[in-house]
Order: structure tokens, then C-alpha cells, then sequence
């Protein structure tokens, strides 16, 4: 996508924001540039704080994740036998919104890192699992017979075959995950800590009733789901430069 279309798109969401305050005009709808001045004024205060506290967890979440499921994928759908084992399993979780793990996850984890960065993982990964399980359960037989012909191995073969392959699939659940990763993760945010922009817009916007600096908040974790979803972007084309060839 052109940065163009990306500049006029934000410019038109401006402009309906303003208007909207307009119409509404009350204190819980204050105008675009009245946020954005609070937003620009609380960079030096507070806000890097906890926008580095969810960035951190987010990253953390992904990184684990793709860790995990990657792996597990490409052994899954490279083995008839694995994925006669695992596929009803996968089938039966997948469905679940893991939004719904929330509270088992701090009952057990506490009100730490670790369980706002294993919501997100848990999140991401059955994403991750699936498109690449079937990513590379639909490679031809043809292409892996004839390296295995030439002495390729098992190894290899992942290597070589299953992980590029899909490196396409990794990335598409990636870009899919971020928006639900980002709104789980303010969710977690909610419970017991004083860090994170999920707690920074909750206490402005219910306690203060600050509502300039909620929409700061507001604004903050919208860049960084942005800041993922460019980043995902930037990887494919790196990664997958054949898919942009004209």
C-alpha cells in the first residue's frame, strides 16, 4: 500500500473525528487536536512508560509464539502421522476466543508479565499453528519425493522446503494476530498492575475522567498495533520478495 493512500486514509479519519465532536459536543468526545496536543505533552511524562511496558509484551507474546508454533506446525502437517494425532485437538481449541483464558491465566500466573505475554501467546500461536500446519501439509508430493530422491532428509527437507514455503502463512497470521493481540492485551492490562497503556486509558478515562489523555492512550496503542502491523509488513517483503514480483 502507498504511503499516499495510508496519509489521506488517517487525514479522512481526522476529518470524521472532528466532525463527530462537533455534532456530540460534550467533554467525552474531545476534538482531534485537543488530543493530540495532550498526546504530544504526555511524551514527556508517563506515556513512554507504559508504552514500552506493552510493547515489551506484545513483542514478547509474538516472539514466544512464533517460537513455538512454527515448529510444531511444520512437524505437524510434514507427518500424516502427527497430524492424524493433533489435527482434533487444534480443531477443538482453535475456535475458543482466548479472550476467555484471561482470568484462568492470572489465577495462575499472577498479575506479572508472564501472564499478559502468555494471553498473547496463546492468541498467536493456534493462529500460527493452523496456516502453517496446512501450509505445509499442501506442498506437492512431487517436489518432495524427487529431493528425497537426491538424499535429502528429513532436515533438509524442513529446511529447505516446509520452512520457506511457509514463511508466506507465518507472516499472514502474524498481520491476522496483531489487532486481537494488541485488544486481548489491553484486557490483561485491566488486572492489578499500574503499567501499560491498557491501565494508562482505563485510569484516565474512569478514574481522572481525563478524557483527552484516554484518547492519548487510545491513540498510543492504535500506533503500536499500526507499528506491528507495518513491521509484519516490512518482514514479508524481506522475507517473501518473490510475492511482490510484478
Amino acid at each position: 500500500m502507498k504511503r499516499r493512500d495510508v496519509l489521506l486514509a488517517s487525514l479522512g479519519l481526522l476529518v470524521i473525528w472532528q466532525a463527530a465532536a462537533m455534532l456530540v459536543n460534550r467533554p467525552i468526545l474531545p476534538a482531534p487536536l485537543v488530543v493530540l496536543g495532550v498526546f504530544f505533552r504526555e511524551l514527556g511524562g508517563e506515556l513512554p512508560v507504559h508504552f514500552t511496558a506493552s510493547l515489551w509484551r506484545v513483542i514478547a507474546g509474538m516472539v514466544l509464539s512464533v517460537l513455538t508454533a512454527v515448529p510444531a506446525g511444520l512437524a505437524i502437517g510434514g507427518s500424516k502421522r502427527l497430524n492424524r494425532i493433533f489435527s482434533p485437538v487444534i480443531y477443538l481449541l482453535y475456535p475458543i476466543p482466548k479472550v476467555v483464558f484471561v482470568p484462568v491465566v492470572l489465577l495462575f500466573l499472577g498479575i506479572g508479565d508472564l501472564a499478559k505475554i502468555v494471553v498473547i501467546f496463546l492468541i498467536l500461536f493456534f493462529q500460527i499453528i493452523v496456516l502453517v500446519r496446512d501450509q505445509a501439509a499442501g506442498l506437492p508430493p512431487q517436489l518432495l519425493q524427487s529431493l528425497r530422491s537426491l538424499g535429502a532428509g528429513r532436515r533438509a527437507l524442513f529446511r529447505f522446503i516446509y520452512l520457506p514455503a511457509s514463511l508466506p502463512a507465518i507472516l499472514t497470521a502474524l498481520r491476522q494476530s496483531v489487532g486481537t493481540a494488541v485488544a486481548v492485551l489491553y484486557i490483561a492490562e485491566l488486572f492489578a498492575t499500574r503499567k501499560g497503556l491498557g491501565y494508562y486509558i482505563y485510569y484516565n478515562g474512569s478514574t481522572l475522567l481525563d478524557y483527552p489523555a484516554m484518547y492519548a492512550g487510545v491513540l498510543a496503542m492504535s500506533l503500536l498495533g499500526l507499528g506491528l502491523y507495518f513491521t509484519v509488513d516490512w518482514m514479508e517483503k524481506r522475507l517473501c520478495p518473490w510475492k511482490f514480483v510484478v
